[in-house]
C-alpha cells in the first residue's frame, strides 16, 4: 500500500493562535497524528522552548512532535521502535528541512548517555483486555495492557534520569488510565506534576470496539461516549 498524506487541517479544539501542524507522510503501519498529538503539540508550542534546547521525542510515529520541536528551535531526538516509524520521521523531517537525528530503540534506551530540557511523549494507553503489550501490529501504537498504564508507568519511572535541571515531561494519555495516578508517581520520583490541559473527545474506533468491556472494568460510567484527554507536565526542579 502506498502512503498516505495525513490531513494537517487544525482540530477543532485547537483554534489560533496555535500554528497549523506539519504536513506528514505516513505510511501504514505508522501511528497516524490525530487528536491526542495535536493536543500535545498545542502544549509544546506553549512552554515556549528557546533555541538549541535539547529536545527529546518519544515513540515519534510519523515525527510530528519533532518536527514541530525543531520548527521552534530545539535540538531534536527522536526515538521510536519500529523501524517503519524511524524512516518515516526521517523522511518527514527531510521533507520540512529540519535536521532531527532519529534512532530505533524501546522508550529512551537509545540515548541513556544524554539529558534533556524537554521531553515529549505520546504513548500507548488504552486499556485492553490482553495484559500483555502488543509485539507488532498497529495496536502496538495504543494497547498498553488492562489499566493503559504499561508505557505511562516506565517513562514515568524513567523521566528524571531523562531531564536536565529545570527540564520538562510533557506527556499525553488518557482519563481512561488515571491522570491521578500519574501525577503521584511522578510526585514519587521527586518531579512537580501537574495536568496542564484537558479536552474531551468522541470515541474513535478502538474505544468504540471495546465498550462493553470497558465498563465491565467499570473504567466507563453509565452511557458515556466521550474520552478525556489530558497533558500532563512535569519538571525537574
Amino acid at each position: 500500500m502506498a502512503a498516505e498524506l495525513v490531513n494537517s487541517s487544525r482540530p477543532p479544539f485547537l483554534r489560533p493562535p496555535f500554528p497549523r501542524p506539519p504536513f506528514l507522510v505516513r505510511p501504514p503501519g505508522v501511528y497516524a497524528p490525530q487528536r491526542d498529538t495535536w493536543l500535545l503539540m498545542a502544549a509544546l508550542d506553549r512552554e515556549g522552548i528557546g533555541p538549541g534546547a535539547a529536545v527529546l521525542d518519544i515513540g515519534t510515529g510519523s515525527g510530528a512532535l519533532a518536527i514541530r520541536a525543531a520548527q521552534l528551535g530545539g535540538k531534536v531526538t527522536a526515538v521510536d521502535i519500529t523501524r517503519r516509524a524511524v524512516a518515516t520521521a526521517r523522511l518527514n523531517a527531510t521533507l520540512h528541512l529540519c535536521r532531527i537525528a532519529v534512532h530505533r530503540g524501546d522508550l529512551a534506551s537509545a540515548i541513556r548517555a544524554h539529558t534533556f530540557d524537554l521531553v515529549l511523549c505520546n504513548p500507548p494507553y488504552v486499556p485492553a483486555p490482553a495484559a500483555d503489550v502488543p509485539r507488532r501490529g498497529a495496536a502496538r501504537s495504543w494497547d498498553a495492557g488492562t489499566d493503559g498504564r504499561a508505557v505511562v508507568d516506565r517513562v514515568c519511572e524513567g523521566a528524571p534520569t531523562m531531564l536536565r535541571r529545570g527540564g520538562v515531561l510533557l506527556m499525553v494519555h488518557s482519563g481512561l488510565c488515571d491522570p491521578g495516578a500519574t501525577l503521584r508517581h511522578l510526585d514519587r520520583v521527586g518531579l512537580d506534576a501537574t495536568v496542564s490541559n484537558r479536552v474531551h473527545i468522541p470515541f474513535g474506533p478502538v474505544l468504540r470496539s471495546r465498550e462493553d468491556w470497558l465498563r465491565e472494568r467499570e473504567l466507563l460510567e453509565g452511557e458515556e461516549k466521550t474520552e478525556e484527554l489530558v497533558v500532563i507536565r512535569a519538571e525537574r526542579t
